[in-house]
């Protein structure tokens, strides 16, 4: 179907465009007549204004851009949520790319969301070593940007996160505490900064009780349920002694814990399980998975308000935002009882 233009009103009464485009924004220099002529043929051919051009005569688009990582997990969602109530609260519209873990799709999306001409853009990244060349050239292009949970190591850019190293640290801790002396942590991406964080938390927390590090208790993963079976899959195919499981993700945990159950592992008398992701994943399996739950909600609201701040004063501070993330321990961890 066509699309009715300005244009086409002006071609089908014969005047200028200048005039219709008067007419429909009520201009008091403009005739009644020609107000009602031109209003009465609109709506005739079907005109609808397009709010994306009106308001670049201002210098805006109204929307922002939000690109995340993978949409398999209730994480972006959540996240999606605090950030579309500040936005929408502010009548501008969210417009949502997913990169699908892969940095150059991810570069793809950041240069259709300049191509939409939005007023900003909020990212959560593939990779902290791929793509910096593209956030700085956006950020020279004076393109306001937040990144959230994943970020840009080492560049300055406004940015809401959790502390990974401590909460992971904390995890590792109560673990020990509770007897377990044989910890395997299945690791994120090399270069997901976060996973770089939560291995140093991993190896500090051992150091700090006198466990030596052994390298076979350390396995490298994808973010999948499927790596998480195959990580344990290699731990009992090597007969490697492990009493506990602390997953990068819900993802790689849950893969993990139902291939031990599957392989008659009893969870937690055997084998405790944690994580780090905190999302609804964790509640629906069986034993529940204690895990570090990130105030996802919270985090796209802080996400959605540095951006409007940005879009506002393209000068302001880059602000960081470090927010509380939640140990919650449940029974996947316990001994005899769990806290949910």
């Amino acid at each position: 179907m066509k699309h009715i233009t300005i244009k086409d009103i002006a071609q089908h009464l014969s005047i200028s465009v200048s005039t219709v485009s008067r007419a429909l924004v009520d201009d008091k220099n403009i005739r009644k007549e020609t107000k009602e002529k031109v209003l009465e043929t609109a709506k005739k051919l079907g005109y609808k204004p397009n709010p994306v051009a009106t308001n670049l005569k201002y210098g805006h688009t109204n929307t922002v851009g939000v690109i995340v990582p993978e949409m398999v997990t209730p994480f972006a969602s959540r996240v999606i949520n605090g950030i579309q109530e500040v936005l929408y609260a502010n009548n501008i519209k969210v417009i949502i790319a997913e990169s699908g873990e892969d940095p150059e799709k991810e570069k793809e999306n950041l240069q259709l969301m300049e191509r939409f001409m939005v007023d900003g853009i909020i990212i959560s990244l593939c990779s902290y070593k791929k793509n910096r060349e593209e956030y700085l050239r956006l950020q020279k292009a004076e393109m306001p940007m937040v990144f959230y949970d994943r970020i840009p190591h080492g560049l300055d850019v406004p940015q809401v996160i959790v502390d990974d190293y401590m909460k992971s640290f904390f995890l590792i801790e109560h673990l020990i505490r509770n007897g377990r002396k044989r910890i395997v942590h299945i690791q994120g991406p090399d270069d997901v900064y976060n996973s770089i964080e939560r291995v140093r938390g991993y190896k500090d927390a051992l150091s700090k009780f006198r466990i030596s590090f052994d390298d076979d208790m350390l396995i490298k993963s994808g973010l999948t349920f499927e790596d998480g079976k195959n990580a344990a899959d290699s731990l009992m195919e090597k007969n490697i002694p492990f009493d506990a499981i602390f997953a990068f993700t819900d993802t790689l945990a849950i893969g993990a814990m139902n291939r031990l159950r599957d392989a008659g592992k009893k969870i937690p008398e055997e084998v405790a399980i944690a994580s780090f992701s905190g999302t609804e994943l964790s509640t629906i399996v069986y034993p529940k998975l204690t895990t570090v739950e990130p105030p996802l909600y919270q985090m796209g609201k802080n996400a959605a308000e540095l951006i409007l701040e940005k879009i506002k004063n393209p000068a302001s501070p880059n602000r960081s935002i470090v927010l509380n993330a939640e140990i919650k321990m449940r029974a996947s961890t316990a001994n005899g009882t769990s806290s949910e």
